[in-house]
């Protein structure tokens, strides 16, 4: 029997966003249900949240990116709510040499790969989930999934730039993360319809977000 889905979350490659999500799942419990989560592309995001397919997505700006990308949501008739800031971080494999660093430049990272999430081809670079997306590397590799992305960060002995919050998923526990040297800071939150009303699970979600972020958020 099919069962209509009463409740989806839209967002970018984050290991946060599965957590969140299965805390919602668990708690909220019962005999049937049809939810779904699923990983966008930025635009993808707003495209979700815009038609209605999901109720909510989780994105980040930067510093630097926050009103390219709130003009394109305010296009689309959404709003972003933020939720905390932090700071961007290397993440690199637990065996890279420079894994102890006590924090690192883009600079020390130019001769080993870079890896990173392929935006739609038509996007800005405003759109990209990693922060200083526009420096240019010598070394890059576009992915379209985050387990993908966290095996050849392991296995080229390369790098990505994220928010460092790894929690709780098996395709982070190889990385870990190196604070980086940049004035840029993240903005992470979520995504809404203009004066929507959030339902009870989406009120869930973004309540058990909030706290994930909070408790993990890396400076």
């Amino acid at each position: 029997m099919t069962t209509e889905t009463t409740f989806a979350v839209s967002g970018q490659h984050y290991l946060f966003n599965v957590q969140t999500f299965a805390h919602v799942v668990l708690a909220l419990g019962g005999d049937a249900y049809s939810y779904a989560l699923r990983d966008r592309t930025t635009q993808g995001v707003i495209d979700d949240v815009a038609s209605g397919t999901s109720e909510l997505g989780v994105l980040f700006q930067t510093s630097a990116t926050a009103d390219a990308v709130n003009a394109a949501l305010a296009e689309a008739g959404l709003e972003f709510v933020e939720l905390i800031q932090s700071a961007p971080r290397v993440a690199l494999p637990k065996s890279h040499p420079m894994v102890n660093a006590e924090s690192l430049s883009l600079r020390d990272m130019e001769d080993y790969p870079y890896l990173y999430f392929e935006q739609d081809a038509d996007s800005p670079v405003a759109f990209a989930e990693e922060a200083l997306a526009d420096v240019p590397r010598a070394k890059s590799i576009a992915c379209t999934d985050r387990a993908s992305l966290s095996e050849l960060i392991v296995a080229l002995n390369g790098y990505t730039v994220t928010s460092g919050i790894l929690v709780g998923i098996s395709d982070g526990a190889g990385l870990n993360t190196v604070p980086l040297e940049t004035d840029v800071k993240l903005h992470l939150g979520y995504v809404v319809k203009k004066d929507a009303a959030l339902s009870e699970a989406g009120r869930r979600f973004v309540d058990t977000l909030e706290k994930n972020l909070e408790r993990y958020a890396r400076f």
